[in-house]
């Protein structure tokens, strides 16, 4: 450990534990705050300053805590209420890909297609009925995404 550590420790009175608990409090606040303004537009750095960190500090620590970058958790949030909206049937792609804080309808539409296995036009068409009748709950459990590193991680195999 070098001094410069030692002092500041003793300087603040923080344990290495201590700081690790506080911040993973803080990583908490955030991933919070994406399940709440998902739809609103964030980034990386807003998120950042809201917990008074560097975007780059921010995005490894989120990453390490969580198994994935704010972006691709923010996505994600994104997606899943954009498959509820979609099997709705009632909105277009475009207003649902507006609905759910996406400002690119390429970029949500690559994105949905990397996370569903379809784009959403497809999905759309097919699943509008696919959860009628079934408890919204269940509904938000079987349809949920999953993210292309689970779904190879399973080791199943089709034969």
């Amino acid at each position: 450990m070098s001094a410069g550590h030692g002092t500041i420790r003793q300087v603040s009175g923080e344990t290495d534990r201590e700081r690790q608990l506080r911040d993973l409090a803080l990583l908490r606040r955030v991933r919070d705050r994406i399940d709440r303004e998902y739809a609103q537009p964030l980034d990386v750095e807003a998120l950042a300053r809201g917990a008074n960190m560097s975007a780059g500090h921010l995005s490894r620590r989120f990453k390490r805590a969580y198994g994935e970058s704010p972006y691709s958790y923010l996505m994600t949030r994104r997606i899943e209420r954009a498959m509820a909206l979609l099997r709705r049937g009632d909105m277009s792609v475009t207003e649902v890909c507006f609905a759910v804080g996406c400002s690119s309808l390429g970029t949500f539409s690559t994105r949905f297609t990397e996370l569903v296995g379809v784009p959403p036009s497809t999905y759309r068409r097919e699943e509008s009925r696919a959860t009628e009748g079934m408890p919204a709950c269940v509904a938000k459990q079987v349809t949920r995404p999953v993210r292309n590193r689970e779904a190879r991680g399973t080791g199943a195999k089709l034969v």
